[in-house]
């Protein structure tokens, strides 16, 4: 039940857009798009909530559906997906959700700072894993982009909304816990 959960959360985090909503001065409300989906917070989540292990198994059976069963990636799916600069982002996958998982189950006690920072390691290390995929591809010609643009468009740009939501699923993930008393 765990694992169905966790792999939802992921496949339901890449269809929702994220986005700041903003008071105005005449008290209306302005909506930001971000340019991030929820997809890699979910893995985090689901890694925070249900550990290491979990989290790992969520991350390896999410790209298994991307690759030979799903269009479920935020570029589509397949297994022509691998060739995709975005692919060494889903590799990433991998290590963050364990990193993230391991992390928040390490302390007995955990607060939101904490959290937070498990959460931002995590994603740092999901792109570090997509640059060196990135530095790959295009030392095997896989890509015509520089590498300079490869990184600025596919992790540069992301980061700043990412890692804001970050602190949401670091807060969400509190009060997740203590509604279904998980330690």
């Amino acid at each position: 039940m765990k694992l169905l959960t966790g792999v939802m959360l992921i496949i339901i985090g890449a269809m929702i857009p994220s986005a700041i909503i903003l008071p105005q001065r005449d008290l209306s409300l302005s909506v930001v798009p971000l340019q991030s989906t929820w997809q890699i917070h979910g893995l985090l989540l689901s890694s925070i909530l249900f550990g290491p292990q979990i989290g790992l198994i969520c991350a390896i059976t999410y790209i298994f559906i991307g690759l030979f069963y799903l269009p479920i990636f935020h570029g589509g799916g397949s297994v022509g997906y691998i060739l995709t600069p975005d692919f060494g982002f889903l590799l990433g996958f991998i290590p963050a959700a364990f990193t993230c998982g391991f992390l928040s189950k390490s302390r007995p006690r955990v607060c939101l700072l904490d959290i937070t920072v498990y959460t931002v390691i995590s994603l740092l290390i999901l792109h570090i894993i997509g640059i060196i995929y990135l530095a790959i591809g295009k030392l095997t010609g896989l890509w015509s982009e520089s590498l300079f643009d490869l990184i600025l468009i596919n992790s540069i740009s992301p980061f700043p909304s990412q890692l804001l939501l970050c602190l949401a699923i670091s807060h969400f993930s509190l009060y997740i816990k203590k509604l279904l008393i998980i330690k």
